[in-house]
């Protein structure tokens, strides 16, 4: 086994995150190291195990690689090389805390390894800043305040140097005991210039962000708080090794009202449990879950059930095979306090006292520390004291109150303008002065028709039925006819709306036929018609609806506004939607008088997405429309906020938001997508909810929110996973993709590839996929990874037939062989880079200097990497020409500073 191999395995470990495929590889450089005999080369490799140990959630086996490598150093410290010490230096740290997460170490040995740790760092002239760190975390463990306080000063106080923690890391651990000690607004201080910084370690930001939570919390800094968990709970979600952190995040959950999305991520994680890092995380997450589901149980949830992966709690199914189990909420509550409190005893047993029992009975007691956190914008927490009901509105003051007919003209005419609150203050009078009067019939009649009408208004439609079923009856013992195919008129509806057509149009027809008869020109008369040609385009024959309407002749601006509403709803159905734009108009103008608001926001509704398809559609005067369209949907959302309705308020900010969009104004957009989805969503309209959402993922991304983007396209993503809609799934983990790499997280390549997968024969689509996968992963110096993603996008940019593509990403794949101490096979990239670019269109010849000066220099810095010096110096010159030609003065002065390196090698 060569030095080479086990050089090439490591690459392609480091290539991938922390965790088992990264420890197996790594494992197997080790063996191979180790049968080349070379110690330093073993030490390395057996140190980098170590890491892989710590970071993919087995801190324990670091113990053993620790020890051997400890050993070896002291038994040949000259020959592992001029980094050894400052490795094993280094790996104290861990070692030193991690031996308190195990109730199985001693405390003894513990402070053993401490005091080893300050002999050495002593020993080579370190400073002991780090020692001191380490001094207070276990004084912290331990809840000794005062040797915390001690140490702390003395870490806090003590020059920092090669061997201090990081600059995001020593931070976190002071703000957790500054937290810890109840010192917020200095444990905020300390952390306030990490916040603000980009880290590029394997622990931050999300340590800090999270032992910062109970502090943003304590301090009223909500907002900080919610992004904080946001941000955090991303990044440490996929690892292993962050199980007691993500408890911490848990507990935040519980102690904000975010119960459902607590559970959700107990939920997640609950198998990690058996495969917990350590007994300590093992502990905080089982405690902060049972404190979560404690507050599921109080609400009244406690019959929910959980599914428990893997372990013992699997029972075969009928194949054979394992299952996961059900577990209720209160069962899963008691089973993980008792084996939080069963460890807190463990670990008291070891440090001789009961301050880790006391953390965690303080836990399962916690109270919320907020009522309610929205961690979203559409986040509408049910408000848990009931809301009085809004007082009934005044029967009008000229009324005779105590006169029985006067109280049913007035519902009616109240009921015939909308008003069905002030009808039913009315009609409430009435029946109140019922209860000790001798009715009419005709007064029966007529209060029972007023009965219909509020059931209707409830949406109990068999009510109203029986209701209005029996007015009929009444109103014919009293010899009122139009009074009586009024009321069957209303029963034919909901006879229609119930899918009982023959008897419902023969209603609807014999009350439009006796009203025009016998009450023509009067408002009963108009409702009948109005009443058959709903039903008739509910029933999808919108040409007979429209004849229904023949004729009719409106005498208010409500009915004359109601009427052309129901026209262009037909001419809709008959797809003749421009043909309903003047009627709109006329439906707008009628309604605005009449301040019959609901008609108005959906008359205006629907003019707005007409204008809008049409502006969109238009190749002259689009900008003009879609301002248009603009205006009329700002009066739709006006009008349906004012109705209180819901749905209709849900639906206009949806479509205003859409709009928005479309017209390149995100930061405008995002209100009216936020409103639509908590509006969709409180009504239960998922589907509408979704497409809301993806909406508002899209403006969250164009204004540069990029975590709240992330969010919210998961959210969708999961949703149209379920959806018959592959296009708009596919745009959803686009966009999640694109705001996931923006927030550096490495996921985005995966999906981006995965995505790549599926453009079937669209190669340039892939092709582009592919890049910005390698793009991510050089970002985040992944370079093997992102070499082969480059190797494949070229070969589909060559499918595509995009020779820039190709030049471009052999180019970038090149560097990245470069960067991964690959220079042969970045050189062997390049050449094929410098191939293509004959294939480059001839008609451009500018893209072709400057592509062919780009490929001379980077073709330099490899050459210049293997010792190829004059090759090197011939290229550097030729971009250097290229360069100027094009008048490109920085890509010129960069390619000139690497000539006068390559010179100085040279001599």
């Amino acid at each position: 086994m060569s030095l080479e191999q086990v050089q090439e395995l490591m690459e392609r470990a480091y290539a991938l995150p922390y965790g088992e495929a990264r420890t197996v590889l790594t494992e197997e450089a080790l063996r191979r190291a180790e049968e080349t005999g070379d110690p330093a080369l073993t030490f390395q490799v057996r140190m980098e195990l170590g890491s892989a140990y710590q970071f993919g959630g087995e801190p324990i086996k670091t113990f053993t690689t620790f020890s051997r490598c400890l050993a070896e150093y002291d038994a040949d410290p000259a020959g592992l090389g001029p980094s050894a010490e400052h490795r094993l230096l280094w790996q104290f740290k861990w070692i030193a805390y991690s031996l308190t997460q195990f109730p199985e170490v001693p405390l003894d040995r513990t402070r053993s390894v401490l005091d080893d740790m300050e002999r050495r760092y002593k020993a080579g002239g370190h400073s002991l800043q780090a020692v001191y760190g380490r001094r207070t975390r276990i004084a912290q463990h331990l809840g000794n305040d005062g040797a915390a306080d001690r140490w702390f000063a003395l870490w806090h106080t003590t020059p920092r140097d090669e061997l201090s923690d990081c600059a995001g890391c020593d931070p976190s651990g002071k703000a957790s005991y500054l937290g810890w000690r109840g010192r917020d607004d200095e444990a905020l201080a300390v952390s306030e210039p990490v916040l603000r910084e980009e880290l590029n370690c394997a622990e931050q930001p999300q340590s800090i962000l999270s032992s910062l939570l109970p502090v943003f919390l304590r301090t009223g800094r909500l907002e900080e708080a919610r992004n904080a968990h946001l941000r955090a709970y991303r990044l440490m979600r996929a690892r292993l090794n962050e199980l007691g952190y993500i408890g911490d995040h848990v507990e935040f959950c519980a102690r904000t009202g975010n119960e459902a999305r607590g559970l959700e991520i107990v939920q997640r994680h609950l198998g990690w449990l058996d495969r917990a890092p350590s007994p300590y995380a093992e502990m905080r997450f089982a405690a902060a879950a049972a404190l979560l589901l404690r507050r599921v149980e109080e609400a009244g949830h406690g019959e929910l059930t959980l599914s428990r992966p893997g372990g013992d709690a699997e029972a075969p199914d009928a194949a054979g095979s394992a299952g996961p189990a059900e577990v209720a909420v209160g069962d899963l509550r008691a089973e993980l306090s008792t084996r939080a409190l069963d460890l807190a005893a463990r670990f008291d047993a070891r440090n001789g006292n009961e301050h880790q029992s006391g953390l965690v009975r303080a836990l399962l007691d916690a109270e919320p520390l907020v009522d309610h956190l929205p961690l979203t914008q559409y986040d509408r927490h049910p408000v848990s004291v009931p809301v009085p009901a809004p007082a009934p509105e005044e029967i009008p003051a000229h009324a005779d109150v105590d006169d029985l007919d006067a109280l049913l003209d007035i519902g009616e005419e109240e009921w015939s303008a909308g008003r069905i609150d002030r009808a039913g203050a009315a009609w409430r009078r009435f029946d109140e002065l019922a209860e000790h009067a001798s009715l009419t019939v005709a007064q029966r009649a007529r209060r029972v028709d007023g009965r219909g009408v509020e059931r209707f208004a409830e949406d109990d439609a068999d009510a109203a039925l029986a209701d209005w079923l029996l007015a009929a009856e009444l109103y014919e013992e009293a010899g009122d006819t139009v009074a009586r195919h009024a009321a069957l008129g209303r029963a034919g509806t909901i006879h229609c709306g119930q899918g009982r057509l023959d008897e419902g149009f023969a209603l609807l027809r014999d009350a439009v036929t006796h009203l025009d008869e016998h009450a023509a020109g009067t408002k009963r008369a108009f409702a009948a018609r109005m009443r058959l040609a709903g039903a008739l385009l509910n029933a999808d024959r919108p040409q007979e609806a429209m004849t229904a309407l023949d004729g009719l002749d409106p005498t208010t601006p409500g009915d004359t506004g109601d009427l052309a509403l129901m026209r262009a709803r037909l001419m809709y159905a008959l797809g003749d939607a421009e043909a309903a734009a003047p009627a709109l108009e006329e439906a707008r103008t009628a309604l605005r008088e009449s301040g019959d608001m609901g008609p108005l926001a959906e008359a205006s509704l629907m003019l707005g997405t007409l204008l809008a398809h049409r502006g969109h559609h238009r190749a002259d005067g689009a900008e003009e429309i879609l301002n248009e369209a603009l205006a009329v949907l700002d009066e739709a959302v006006s009008s349906a906020r004012a109705t209180a309705d819901p749905r209709l308020t849900a639906i206009t900010h949806a479509e205003r938001g859409t709009l928005l969009l479309s017209l390149d104004r995100p930061a405008d957009a995002v209100p009216d997508s936020v409103e639509a989805v908590a509006a969709f969503t409180a009504l239960g309209a998922t589907v509408q909810a979704v497409y809301a959402r993806l909406d508002l993922a899209n403006g969250y991304y164009a204004t540069g929110r990029h975590l709240e983007a992330a969010e919210t396209a998961e959210e969708a993503v999961a949703i149209l996973s379920r959806l018959d809609d592959p296009a708009a799934h596919h745009r959803a983990r686009l966009l999640l993709a694109h705001a996931q790499a923006e927030l550096g997280e490495e996921q985005a390549a995966d999906l981006f590839t995965e995505l790549a997968g599926e453009q079937g024969e669209d190669a340039a689509s892939a092709a582009r996929l592919l890049e910005m996968a390698g793009e991510v992963l050089t970002r985040l110096d992944k370079d093997v990874l992102a070499a082969e993603r480059f190797e494949t996008a070229a070969d589909a940019f060559a499918a595509a037939g995009d020779p820039y593509g190709v030049v471009r990403t052999r180019r970038q794949a090149g560097l990245c062989r470069l960067w991964s101490r690959q220079p042969e096979e970045g050189l062997a990239q390049m050449g094929r880079a410098r191939a293509a670019l004959a294939d480059l269109p001839a008609a451009n010849p500018a893209a072709i200097t400057w592509e062919t000066g780009r490929v001379s220099y980077d073709e330099a810095r490899l050459l210049a990497e293997v010792g190829r010096l004059d090759e090197a110096l011939e290229r550097v010159d030729a971009a250097i020409a290229a360069f100027g030609e094009l008048d490109e003065k920085d890509a010129a002065e960069t390619a000139t500073r690497l000539r006068g390196e390559i010179e100085s090698a040279l001599g």
